[in-house]
């Protein structure tokens, strides 16, 4: 009894500081968090410790906060995009002196300053775009006392891996941009990828990110697919945008539409006349996905989409529906366009 209590309390000693050195690290991180760009404290602007990311969906209002703990009587407050970095010119977004206010940039007819009171310099940004993802700077400039926070704005999505139809790996960088615009989506960043790894995403291709970057993503680590190493993310750094060829990984949000199916033994050209006696057109792959993730599409039935490939999407996995225990957009590829042996999936 005596041996037992020993040990329990021993267990507890190192439980203890475990917490404890825990809370040190943590607490650390945060204090460095705050000081890591300018090294001193805030006068002016207000850290955002509460709302540092922002999350939003494709065509939702985000507003990005930002507060002045006292006003200057002479400021400039200057908001700017600046990750990804654009290339070229600085991304700025928004100036304001507190007395008249300057749009830039294609983001600019979108931004304007919340003003719930007289502090608030927040920045309201409307009819979200995808392109919109990423970091953004509030700066008070104010001589030499020039100081600024960042907030993150996040863009809820999902991606997913897309091939050619002459076969994998056939994209230059530029090639896989305009594939994944040409299926309703962008090219994903390297976060998002990330977050899709982390929510189940297992590919053993390679493809481009949109940092000009090439990656995979391997959950469950196998001989065929890079080896038997330790699961995460593979890459293969920077390649030559123009000479190197890869997959494409891409990344969409919610649409405006919704995506529904039309049963039936049709080709291409059938299952394209039959999505436009309903009003619609042939889903893109985009599409598909967002209805997948967003509005819980499920659907046992191949279907043909507007890039000629045939899918079908499965919230809930069952024996006789593609035989794999994950939920997602099953593939069949890009099959030849005469055939009639699948329905249609159509976007209105």
């Amino acid at each position: 009894m005596l041996f037992r209590e020993m040990m329990e309390s021993t267990m507890n000693y190192f439980a203890l500081l475990v917490i404890s050195a825990c809370f040190i690290l943590c607490t650390s991180a945060k204090y460095h968090h705050h000081n890591q760009d300018k090294g001193k404290e805030l006068k002016y602007l207000m850290e955002p410790l509460v709302y540092a990311e922002v999350t939003a969906r494709r065509g939702q209002t985000a507003v990005l906060p930002c507060m002045m703990r006292l006003k200057p009587q002479q400021y400039r407050l200057k908001w700017t995009k600046i990750d990804p970095p654009s290339q070229g010119v600085e991304n700025i977004v928004f100036i304001t002196n507190g007395h008249a206010d300057k749009q830039y940039g294609s983001l600019g007819p979108r931004a304007s300053l919340l003003r719930a009171h007289d502090l608030d310099v927040s920045l309201c940004l409307t009819d979200l775009e995808l392109k919109d993802d990423g970091s953004y700077r509030c700066e008070l400039i104010n001589g030499i006392e020039d100081e600024s926070v960042t907030i993150t704005l996040r863009i809820e999505g999902v991606v997913f891996p897309y091939q050619s139809h002459y076969g994998r790996y056939r994209f230059t960088f530029f090639e896989a941009q305009k594939a994944c615009a040409d299926q309703d989506a962008t090219l994903a960043s390297y976060k998002q990828l990330y977050r899709a790894w982390t929510e189940g995403l297992d590919w053993c291709n390679a493809g481009w990110l949109g940092d000009g970057t090439v990656n995979y993503p391997v959950l469950h680590p196998r001989p065929a697919c890079g080896g038997d190493l330790l699961s995460g993310i593979r890459s293969y750094g920077p390649r030559h945008k123009t000479r190197d060829h890869y997959d494409a990984f891409c990344f969409t949000s919610t649409t405006k539409g919704s995506v529904f199916f039309i049963p039936g033994q049709l080709d291409f050209v059938e299952a394209e006349h039959a999505c436009r006696r309903e009003g619609a057109g042939l889903a893109r792959t985009g599409q598909i996905f967002s209805s997948w993730k967003f509005q819980q599409l499920d659907r046992c039935d191949g279907g043909w989409l507007q890039d000629g490939s045939v899918r079908f999407p499965i919230i809930n996995p069952r024996e006789r529906c593609g035989g794999i225990a994950e939920p997602g957009v099953r593939s069949f590829g890009y099959p030849s366009k005469s055939l009639r042996l699948y329905g249609a999936y159509c976007y209105r």
